[in-house]
């Protein structure tokens, strides 16, 4: 079963908020206890609340102590590098989710454009409403997809990589040439025109190919 999803508001109910404060404080304990175990760095926490009298602290106050004198002695530019307060952190999320609604404008512009040149091309819709800022998307969306197919036809069009051929410590001597003569006995001139049927394959002593002789001829390949 899912949590329900927590609306990040301040709680006005008392109780409930004092209630969630325990929960969350003991909650956030645990992180740093198992952030500092599973890392194996040197943390601390101190946690100030109206309901206490004195702060908490983890893991103990000399714990906290050394902390924050390590903290010290490192230069100011290295302390403040990725020290956010409260207007910082706020900042930096309203920037994150600016990027992505414009992700996912430019994301949902593609779409729609997409679905417009498919219509176009099958006459279910014309151009002629269209005003000057969808002609121009259409037209950067046609020339990306130009440049994609020929990409993908210039990698069709090129050979592929020969594969080395591995050397033999000990080559192979040629055959000798009465095995080529005792092949060519075997075979009778009935023989040479192919399997069964006239017009299954062409004759083995055909040398002359072309595209109009090509038993699977098509014209999608060259």
């Amino acid at each position: 079963m899912t949590r329900k999803k927590v609306k990040l508001a301040y709680i006005v109910n008392d109780s409930a908020r004092k209630a969630t404060f325990k929960k969350r404080k003991r909650g956030l304990m645990k992180k740093v206890s198992e952030l500092s175990t599973l890392c194996g760095i040197e943390a601390c926490a101190i946690v100030f609340s109206p309901y206490d009298a004195q702060p908490e602290l983890w893991p103990s106050p000399i714990g906290v102590q050394r902390v924050l004198s390590q903290f010290k002695k490192m230069p100011e530019m290295e302390q403040s590098k990725k020290m956010v307060n409260q207007e910082t952190f706020l900042r930096q999320r309203i920037a994150k989710a600016n990027d992505q609604l414009k992700k996912m404008r430019k994301d949902n512009r593609e779409k729609e454009m997409t679905r417009l040149m498919f219509q176009s091309l099958t006459a279910a819709k014309g151009l002629h409403a269209l005003n000057m800022l969808d002609l121009n998307d259409l037209t950067w969306l046609i020339d990306q997809n130009l440049k994609d197919i020929t990409k993908r036809i210039d990698s069709l069009k090129k050979p592929p990589p020969r594969s080395q051929p591995h050397p033999h410590p000990h080559p192979q001597p040629p055959p000798p040439p009465q095995t080529a003569a005792w092949l060519m006995e075997l075979v009778s001139p009935q023989d040479q025109m192919g399997f069964v049927g006239d017009d299954m394959l062409l004759p083995f002593g055909d040398q002359t190919y072309s595209h109009n002789n090509a038993m699977w001829s098509n014209a999608f390949f060259p």
